[in-house]
């Protein structure tokens, strides 16, 4: 499985943390966001790793700004995008049950490393079950066409 990861300023210690994370655990990835002392305004991390997930390079994508929230907005203005903030383990897992979603999103001054990393491994192994969720995923990128 292929990750895109991206941060903005505000997450770049809690990136670095998941990224070892994904290295230890044998995920290939690749950093779309900023490094120490670097500013990057969490649209442009967002547009990145929502283009690499969408087209097929990447399998899924996880977003880090101060809350989550900004960074998880912009990547849903992606198209094919179905992107989550969680800050807890049920989200995590049920977005991807449910939802189908393709981008984990979390804050920096939400979450700590350990539970950072509980999300991701959560988000990353779970399957989507399909089935009567399928549905809504296609209501949602009916939606996602009309607009």
């Amino acid at each position: 499985m292929k990750i895109a990861i991206g941060n903005d300023h505000a997450a770049v210690e809690l990136k670095m943390e998941v990224c070892k994370w994904l290295e230890e655990n044998g995920y290939e990835f690749k950093d779309f966001g900023c490094g120490e002392g670097e500013k990057c305004d969490y649209p442009d991390s967002a547009k990145a790793v929502g283009k690499a997930v969408v087209s097929g390079e990447f399998d899924r994508g996880i977003l880090i700004c101060g809350t989550g929230i900004g960074i998880s907005m912009a990547a849903n203005k992606v198209k094919g995008v179905r992107a989550a903030c969680c800050s807890d383990y049920f989200s995590a897992k049920f977005t991807r049950l449910h939802n189908d979603a393709n981008i984990l999103c979390f804050g920096a001054r939400v979450v700590g490393a350990g539970l950072a990393c509980e999300l991701v491994d959560v988000f990353l192994k779970t399957e989507f079950e399909g089935g009567r969720h399928q549905r809504r995923v296609d209501l949602i990128t009916k939606m996602e066409e009309e607009f």
